[in-house]
Protein backbone atom coordinates (compact mmCIF):
# COMPACT_ATOMS: atom_id res chain seq x y z
CA UNK A 1 0.00 0.00 0.00
CA UNK A 2 1.39 3.70 -0.72
CA UNK A 3 2.13 5.40 2.15
CA UNK A 4 -0.47 8.89 2.34
CA UNK A 5 0.62 11.98 3.36
CA UNK A 6 -1.41 14.94 4.00
CA UNK A 7 0.05 18.12 4.25
CA UNK A 8 -1.83 21.58 4.78
CA UNK A 9 -0.41 23.45 1.88
CA UNK A 10 1.06 22.46 -1.46
CA UNK A 11 4.30 24.35 -0.56
CA UNK A 12 4.38 22.05 2.76
CA UNK A 13 4.36 18.86 0.17
CA UNK A 14 6.97 20.33 -1.66
CA UNK A 15 9.17 20.98 0.77
CA UNK A 16 8.71 17.36 2.02
CA UNK A 17 9.59 15.73 -1.45
CA UNK A 18 12.61 18.31 -1.64
CA UNK A 19 14.05 17.01 0.81
CA UNK A 20 13.91 13.40 -0.42
CA UNK A 21 15.31 14.20 -3.22
CA UNK A 22 18.39 16.31 -1.99
CA UNK A 23 18.78 13.01 0.40
CA UNK A 24 19.15 11.06 -2.69
CA UNK A 25 21.67 13.48 -4.92
CA UNK A 26 23.84 13.23 -1.61
CA UNK A 27 23.60 9.73 -1.58
CA UNK A 28 24.30 9.17 -5.01
CA UNK A 29 25.64 12.33 -6.84
CA UNK A 30 24.66 10.79 -10.25
CA UNK A 31 20.92 10.15 -8.94
CA UNK A 32 18.62 9.95 -11.94
CA UNK A 33 15.15 11.85 -11.31
CA UNK A 34 12.14 11.41 -13.78
CA UNK A 35 10.39 15.03 -14.06
CA UNK A 36 6.77 15.50 -13.88
CA UNK A 37 5.62 19.54 -15.70
CA UNK A 38 2.38 21.49 -15.01
CA UNK A 39 1.61 22.74 -12.27
CA UNK A 40 1.81 20.41 -9.82
CA UNK A 41 5.65 19.63 -9.54
CA UNK A 42 6.27 23.60 -9.07
CA UNK A 43 6.15 23.75 -5.74
CA UNK A 44 9.09 21.24 -5.46
CA UNK A 45 10.88 22.59 -8.01
CA UNK A 46 10.90 25.82 -5.92
CA UNK A 47 11.53 24.48 -2.65
CA UNK A 48 15.00 22.39 -4.24
CA UNK A 49 16.16 26.10 -5.65
CA UNK A 50 17.67 26.77 -1.65
CA UNK A 51 18.55 23.27 -0.84
CA UNK A 52 20.58 22.60 -3.53
CA UNK A 53 23.31 25.36 -3.18
CA UNK A 54 26.36 23.71 -1.85
CA UNK A 55 25.35 20.32 -3.20
CA UNK A 56 27.12 19.31 -6.37
CA UNK A 57 23.97 18.10 -8.73
CA UNK A 58 26.85 18.17 -11.82
CA UNK A 59 26.02 14.46 -12.43
CA UNK A 60 22.64 14.37 -11.52
CA UNK A 61 20.46 12.33 -14.61
CA UNK A 62 16.69 13.65 -15.58
CA UNK A 63 14.00 12.25 -17.92
CA UNK A 64 11.10 13.80 -18.65
CA UNK A 65 7.49 11.63 -18.51
CA UNK A 66 6.33 13.15 -21.47
CA UNK A 67 6.61 15.91 -24.80
CA UNK A 68 4.08 16.97 -27.35
CA UNK A 69 4.01 15.75 -30.46
CA UNK A 70 5.44 18.14 -33.31
CA UNK A 71 5.48 21.05 -31.04
CA UNK A 72 8.68 23.06 -31.68
CA UNK A 73 11.32 22.69 -29.23
CA UNK A 74 11.64 25.81 -28.76
CA UNK A 75 8.18 27.16 -28.15
CA UNK A 76 7.72 27.81 -24.46
CA UNK A 77 5.38 25.66 -23.57
CA UNK A 78 6.94 22.35 -24.92
CA UNK A 79 8.37 20.11 -22.02
CA UNK A 80 11.95 20.64 -23.38
CA UNK A 81 11.10 24.46 -22.55
CA UNK A 82 9.34 23.41 -19.29
CA UNK A 83 11.89 21.44 -17.54
CA UNK A 84 14.62 23.78 -18.62
CA UNK A 85 12.76 27.05 -17.29
CA UNK A 86 11.81 25.54 -14.29
CA UNK A 87 14.14 22.79 -13.26
CA UNK A 88 17.57 22.85 -15.28
CA UNK A 89 18.49 26.66 -14.73
CA UNK A 90 17.52 27.21 -11.98
CA UNK A 91 19.11 24.36 -10.22
CA UNK A 92 22.24 24.55 -12.04
CA UNK A 93 21.87 20.78 -13.40
CA UNK A 94 23.65 19.63 -16.85
CA UNK A 95 21.06 20.35 -19.54
CA UNK A 96 22.98 17.83 -21.42
CA UNK A 97 22.15 15.03 -18.55
CA UNK A 98 18.57 16.02 -18.65
CA UNK A 99 16.32 14.23 -21.45
CA UNK A 100 12.27 14.72 -22.92
CA UNK A 101 11.12 12.20 -25.31
CA UNK A 102 11.30 13.61 -28.97
CA UNK A 103 8.07 15.12 -30.43
CA UNK A 104 9.70 15.56 -33.75
CA UNK A 105 7.74 14.07 -36.58
CA UNK A 106 10.60 12.81 -38.52
CA UNK A 107 12.23 10.47 -35.83
CA UNK A 108 8.19 9.80 -33.95
CA UNK A 109 8.38 6.06 -34.91
CA UNK A 110 11.08 5.14 -32.87
CA UNK A 111 11.04 7.97 -30.76
CA UNK A 112 9.56 5.56 -27.88
CA UNK A 113 12.02 2.69 -28.42
CA UNK A 114 15.17 5.32 -28.34
CA UNK A 115 13.58 6.44 -24.83
CA UNK A 116 13.16 3.25 -23.66
CA UNK A 117 16.91 2.27 -24.17
CA UNK A 118 18.50 5.55 -22.84
CA UNK A 119 16.37 5.27 -19.69
CA UNK A 120 18.00 1.61 -19.39
CA UNK A 121 21.43 2.76 -19.64
CA UNK A 122 21.07 5.17 -17.32
CA UNK A 123 19.96 2.34 -14.87
CA UNK A 124 16.69 3.01 -14.30
CA UNK A 125 14.63 6.12 -12.24
CA UNK A 126 15.85 6.41 -9.19
CA UNK A 127 12.87 8.83 -8.09
CA UNK A 128 9.76 9.60 -10.44
CA UNK A 129 7.29 12.50 -9.23
CA UNK A 130 4.26 12.61 -10.82
CA UNK A 131 1.09 14.34 -10.50
CA UNK A 132 -2.67 13.10 -11.80
CA UNK A 133 -4.87 14.28 -14.45
CA UNK A 134 -8.82 15.56 -13.54
CA UNK A 135 -9.15 12.09 -15.72
CA UNK A 136 -6.34 10.00 -13.25
CA UNK A 137 -4.05 9.52 -15.90
CA UNK A 138 -0.36 9.87 -14.73
CA UNK A 139 2.68 11.46 -17.39
CA UNK A 140 -0.38 11.24 -20.53
CA UNK A 141 -1.49 8.16 -19.64
CA UNK A 142 -5.17 8.38 -20.28
CA UNK A 143 -7.76 5.95 -19.20
CA UNK A 144 -7.76 2.30 -21.10
CA UNK A 145 -3.93 2.44 -21.17
CA UNK A 146 -2.19 -0.75 -20.29
CA UNK A 147 -0.71 -0.93 -17.22
CA UNK A 148 2.07 -3.15 -19.56
CA UNK A 149 2.40 0.09 -21.70
CA UNK A 150 5.98 1.25 -22.58
CA UNK A 151 7.06 4.80 -23.79
CA UNK A 152 5.03 5.55 -27.10
CA UNK A 153 2.31 8.68 -28.85
CA UNK A 154 -0.94 8.87 -27.54
CA UNK A 155 -4.29 11.04 -28.48
CA UNK A 156 -4.98 13.59 -25.73
CA UNK A 157 -8.62 13.40 -24.30
CA UNK A 158 -10.31 16.64 -25.01
CA UNK A 159 -10.39 17.36 -20.84
CA UNK A 160 -6.83 17.03 -20.68
CA UNK A 161 -6.47 19.58 -24.01
CA UNK A 162 -8.97 21.43 -22.06
CA UNK A 163 -6.75 21.49 -18.70
CA UNK A 164 -3.73 22.34 -20.44
CA UNK A 165 -5.03 24.85 -22.64
CA UNK A 166 -4.15 27.41 -19.89
CA UNK A 167 -0.69 27.35 -20.75
CA UNK A 168 -1.63 28.21 -24.36
CA UNK A 169 -3.29 30.95 -26.21
CA UNK A 170 -6.18 29.16 -26.61
CA UNK A 171 -7.44 24.79 -26.35
CA UNK A 172 -6.82 25.13 -30.39
CA UNK A 173 -3.13 25.56 -29.60
CA UNK A 174 -2.74 22.58 -27.75
CA UNK A 175 -1.80 19.90 -29.51
CA UNK A 176 -3.56 16.45 -29.65
CA UNK A 177 -0.98 13.80 -29.67
CA UNK A 178 1.87 13.05 -26.94
CA UNK A 179 4.95 10.85 -26.62
CA UNK A 180 4.45 9.68 -23.07
CA UNK A 181 6.32 7.09 -20.53
CA UNK A 182 3.67 4.24 -20.32
CA UNK A 183 2.47 2.91 -17.37
CA UNK A 184 4.98 0.23 -17.21
CA UNK A 185 7.54 2.43 -17.57
CA UNK A 186 6.66 4.89 -14.32
CA UNK A 187 6.27 1.51 -12.56
CA UNK A 188 9.72 0.47 -13.14
CA UNK A 189 11.08 3.38 -11.11
CA UNK A 190 12.22 2.69 -7.61
CA UNK A 191 10.14 4.96 -5.65
CA UNK A 192 6.76 6.95 -7.06
CA UNK A 193 5.88 10.17 -5.52
CA UNK A 194 2.50 11.44 -6.83
CA UNK A 195 1.44 14.83 -5.94
CA UNK A 196 -1.96 16.39 -5.86
CA UNK A 197 -3.37 19.55 -4.61
CA UNK A 198 -6.47 21.02 -4.60
CA UNK A 199 -10.47 19.61 -4.91
CA UNK A 200 -10.88 19.48 -8.70
CA UNK A 201 -7.86 16.62 -7.89
CA UNK A 202 -9.56 14.65 -4.72
CA UNK A 203 -11.99 12.37 -7.07
CA UNK A 204 -8.88 11.13 -8.90
CA UNK A 205 -6.70 11.03 -5.87
CA UNK A 206 -9.48 8.92 -3.89
CA UNK A 207 -9.88 6.58 -6.95
CA UNK A 208 -6.07 5.77 -7.57
CA UNK A 209 -5.22 5.09 -3.87
CA UNK A 210 -8.35 3.44 -2.58
CA UNK A 211 -10.27 2.76 -5.46
CA UNK A 212 -9.79 -0.61 -7.59
CA UNK A 213 -6.78 -1.14 -9.30
CA UNK A 214 -8.16 -0.50 -13.31
CA UNK A 215 -6.97 0.53 -16.71
CA UNK A 216 -10.25 3.02 -16.55
CA UNK A 217 -8.23 5.07 -13.66
CA UNK A 218 -4.57 4.56 -14.87
CA UNK A 219 -3.31 6.81 -11.34
CA UNK A 220 -4.53 3.82 -9.42
CA UNK A 221 -1.61 1.70 -11.21
CA UNK A 222 0.19 3.12 -8.20
CA UNK A 223 -1.20 0.18 -5.61
CA UNK A 224 0.77 -2.09 -7.89
CA UNK A 225 4.24 -0.63 -7.21
CA UNK A 226 6.04 -1.43 -4.02
CA UNK A 227 7.19 2.03 -2.74
CA UNK A 228 4.86 4.64 -3.29
CA UNK A 229 4.42 8.20 -1.73
CA UNK A 230 1.56 10.17 -1.99
CA UNK A 231 1.55 13.32 -0.86
CA UNK A 232 -1.50 15.89 -1.33
CA UNK A 233 -3.07 19.05 0.88
CA UNK A 234 -6.05 19.01 2.78
CA UNK A 235 -8.29 19.71 -0.63
CA UNK A 236 -6.76 17.03 -2.77
CA UNK A 237 -7.70 14.20 0.63
CA UNK A 238 -11.20 15.70 0.91
CA UNK A 239 -12.72 12.44 -0.65
CA UNK A 240 -9.99 9.81 0.80
CA UNK A 241 -12.56 7.53 2.79
CA UNK A 242 -9.58 6.70 5.51
CA UNK A 243 -7.55 10.08 5.70
CA UNK A 244 -7.93 10.09 9.49
CA UNK A 245 -6.11 7.01 9.35
CA UNK A 246 -3.51 8.01 6.71
CA UNK A 247 -3.21 11.20 9.15
CA UNK A 248 -2.50 9.18 12.19
CA UNK A 249 0.24 6.82 10.87
CA UNK A 250 2.08 9.46 9.69
CA UNK A 251 2.03 11.26 12.81
CA UNK A 252 3.13 8.20 14.89
CA UNK A 253 6.03 7.16 12.01
CA UNK A 254 9.43 6.10 13.53
CA UNK A 255 12.09 8.75 12.08
CA UNK A 256 14.09 6.21 11.44
CA UNK A 257 11.81 4.51 8.89
CA UNK A 258 12.32 7.31 6.25
CA UNK A 259 9.53 7.58 3.14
Amino acid sequence: MAEIIILPTAADAGALVADEIVSLVKARRDAVLGLATGSTPVPVYDALRSRVDGIDVSRVRGFALDEYVGIDPAHPESYRSVITRQVVEPLGLDPALIRTPDGALATIAHAGEDYERAIAAAGGIDLQILGIGTSGHIGFNEPGSSFASRTRVKTLLAQTRADNARFFDSIDEVPMHCITQGLGTILDARHLFLLAFGEAKAQAVAGAVEGPVTSSLPGSAIQLHPHVTVVVDEAAASQLAHADYYRYAYAHKPAWQGL
